[in-house]
């Protein structure tokens, strides 16, 4: 890993993990992901030639909501590939996207950042000839010599704020107005300070176990307004719901899922913390920005489930990719065989191909039957496809 980038620098254009061009030749897309994270610079650079409609341009938006049919009026016979930016703004517009799709046989790559407005009902979801994709922040893979762990664990993995010369302010308003003002402009919740307040407890619940009553006494809400909102964090793609994988025999396992919200900085900001070497939140940061490089990696790779484990007994594993590869995160240098002790648990059910724990101790080594690895080479063999 890198150190000492400039503090200012131009935001280059990253290349993604996604193969958005070769995916777009085989059949029509659905990519979602949240606002900032790099939808419509990856159409620009890698979809130079495809005709494109922003929806939040007033004028774009106006005129196709008038009268949806002007879309197949306006394109041509050499109009092949066709990009509908922000198409939750006007879900109408799938049945001419359907129509095209018949019978002039159009690509067409369908953005979002909210998936709620596409799954109310009567909404035209395409019949299986669209496939969905979701675009998520940077990866350590995708920035290459450019990624630094601390760096990412401060400012997070939105291309625009990693890059900013004021990544502090650029979470502030992310934290403040997106998060807040334009879930509130989607007809999400018009309680705008009770949804403040829910971000704020909801967020420092990160990577927990989630008691729905005690967040809602928290955040001065009834525990169905809780359900309701992490639901809209669901739709909205700014959290990640982990299940508990539920296979063990030995040792009896819980059975509720946990939550993630899907960037780290905007974790951070939402919390009002910094997270430093040395402290507890720190190896929470950490725990959250593997989950985020374990997420892409199955949407972009492997597809396979992602899902936690923890007995009633206490024995906690963070992560299992699938069912064969087991994940313990310890932000320290130095692992001991007490740390490991969960892993040696869940190793007595015998279901498992690999058991690994990942560190920042300098090489990496066994230790019971279990591989430690440091952070970067657990990061080369992951998207190597070594875990499989």
């Amino acid at each position: 890993m890198t150190t000492n980038l400039p503090s200012a620098e131009v935001a280059p254009f990253i290349g993604r993990a996604v193969d958005l061009a070769g995916l777009l030749a085989k059949k029509s897309y659905f990519l979602f992901g949240p606002r900032q994270t790099g939808k419509t610079t990856l159409v620009r650079h890698v979809l130079p030639q495809a005709r494109v409609y922003d929806l939040l341009d007033s004028t774009v938006y106006l005129a196709l909501s008038h009268r949806p049919s002007r879309l197949a009026e306006e394109l041509g016979p050499r109009d092949k590939l066709v990009v509908l930016d922000e198409i939750q703004r006007l879900p109408a517009l799938l049945n001419e996207v359907h129509r095209l799709i018949e019978e002039r046989g159009i690509r067409f790559l369908l953005t979002g950042s909210n998936a709620r407005k596409l799954r109310q009902g009567g909404v035209n979801l395409l019949g299986g000839r669209a496939r969905t994709m979701h675009l998520h922040p940077l990866t350590a893979k995708e920035l290459g010599d450019r990624f630094n762990l601390d760096r990412a664990l401060t400012r997070g993995l939105l291309p625009s704020i990693y890059f900013s010369d004021d990544p502090k302010a650029d979470l502030t308003a992310y934290a403040g107005t997106y998060l807040q003002q334009e879930i509130v402009a989607e007809g999400a919740t018009r309680n705008l300070p009770a949804f403040s307040r829910f971000l704020r407890v909801a967020a420092l619940c990160n990577g927990t176990i989630v008691n729905f009553t005690n967040i809602g006494n928290d955040a001065q809400v009834a525990r169905t307004t809780v359900y309701e909102y992490f639901e809209i964090l669901k739709d909205t793609l700014l959290i990640q719901e982990l299940p508990a994988w539920q296979k063990s025999k030995k040792r009896k396992p819980l059975v509720s899922s946990k939550y993630y919200f899907f960037d780290v900085g905007v974790v951070a900001a939402l919390q009002g913390r910094e997270f430093r070497r040395g402290t507890p939140e720190y190896g929470e940061a950490v725990e959250t920005w593997l989950l985020h490089e374990l997420v892409c990696y199955r949407d972009y790779v492997s597809g396979e489930p992602l899902s936690y484990w923890r007995s009633t007994s206490g024995f906690e594993v963070d992560f299992l990719l699938g069912d064969h590869t087991a994940i313990e995160v310890k932000a320290k240098e130095n692992i001991a065989p007490q740390d490991l002790r969960s892993l040696r648990a869940l190793a007595e059910e015998k279901k498992l191909k690999r058991l690994v724990c990942v560190g920042f101790e300098p090489r990496r080594r066994q230790l019971d039957g279990i591989t430690v690895y440091p952070v970067q080479q657990f990061l080369e063999a992951l998207w190597g496809g070594e875990f499989k």
